[in-house]
């Protein structure tokens, strides 16, 4: 007899009980974190033959390769104009420093010009040009400068901290927690304002994270109305979108990271000198170097 056909049926049900087998009656919709990350990509440079005539482009991209040099030894470095370059030498200078992670924009004020900047494929080495309006008239000022960021990104920013604030203590109803937080925000400034200038970019930031706060919307209201929103406005794209504005009170920035579907996944406060994501750090800058003397070296062959 075969022994299987005296066995009683199997009270409990057979099913598989690894991951996945279980039946979920409720979908869980998860926010899309950024999917891309921008990379070092070499520029397209034309053959050597063909950058013959253009010696002023090659002065530049000489001189910037020496603003690099001085950078990373951590010495002072000015800026490398562009002017008196032709059509040919500009286009030369675009075809190779391409475009970075970061661009910036400083919004004109009245009595001040207006700033468009660009980070590019060589990080620490930015594009600036500058418009100052006098009268009737405008005058134009396109530079390459080499740093963890353009000066005039911090100077703008401080500028814009100069005028008066609201009071923080006469909320409005229905203003629940903003008022500890721009407490706290104060606080720190205070205390970032106590060390000297060339302190202040070693001293990590201190970090209001916004988007684990329960805050109302007359809270965010109170937040944007007591800190402003001033002229200086920067993009990141290295993982995902990061969209960077300056406060109109010291030593403070907003920091909004954004997926790669434009929500919010990431609302904070920072005060800092300039936040870490807009700046190029010193491994960048040699690495920046390295880069730039091979593409001069096959420049060179012309």
């Amino acid at each position: 007899m075969n022994p299987s056909s005296t066995r009683a049926p199997f009270p409990i049900p057979v099913v598989a009980a690894g991951p996945g087998s279980q039946i979920e009656e409720e979908h869980l919709d998860y926010i899309s974190m950024p999917q891309g990350m921008a990379t070092y990509q070499s520029p397209i440079l034309p053959e050597p033959e063909e950058m013959r005539g253009r010696d002023g482009a090659l002065r530049v991209l000489r001189d910037t390769e020496a603003a690099l040099q001085a950078a990373v030894a951590g010495q002072a470095v000015a800026p490398v104009s562009l002017a008196g370059l032709s059509e040919a030498e500009l286009a030369l200078v675009n075809q190779v420093l391409g475009e970075g992670e970061v661009a910036a924009r400083v919004l004109p004020a009245p009595g001040l010009g207006e700033a468009r900047i660009q980070e590019s494929v060589f990080a620490g080495v930015w594009r600036v040009v500058r418009t100052e309006a006098h009268g009737d008239e405008c005058t134009v000022h396109d530079t390459i400068e080499v740093g963890d960021a353009p000066a005039l990104l911090r100077a703008a920013a401080r500028a814009d901290a100069l005028g008066s604030r609201p009071d923080l203590l006469s909320a409005p109803a229905g203003v629940m927690n903003a008022q500890p937080i721009l407490a706290e925000l104060e606080d720190q400034r205070q205390r970032f304002g106590l060390h000297a200038e060339a302190e202040r970019a070693q001293l990590p930031a201190h970090v209001v994270n916004l988007s684990l706060l329960p805050l109302s919307p007359e809270d965010i209201g109170f937040l944007d109305h007591v800190l402003g929103t001033g002229r200086v406005l920067i993009l990141s794209r290295g993982y995902g979108n990061c969209r960077i504005t300056n406060c109109q009170v010291p030593h403070t920035w907003r920091v909004v990271y954004y997926n790669s579907q434009d929500t919010v996944i990431l609302n904070s406060v920072e005060v800092t000198e300039l936040p870490e994501v807009a700046c190029a750090a010193a491994e960048d800058l040699a690495d920046s170097l390295e880069r730039l003397t091979e593409v001069l070296a096959w420049v060179a062959q012309g």
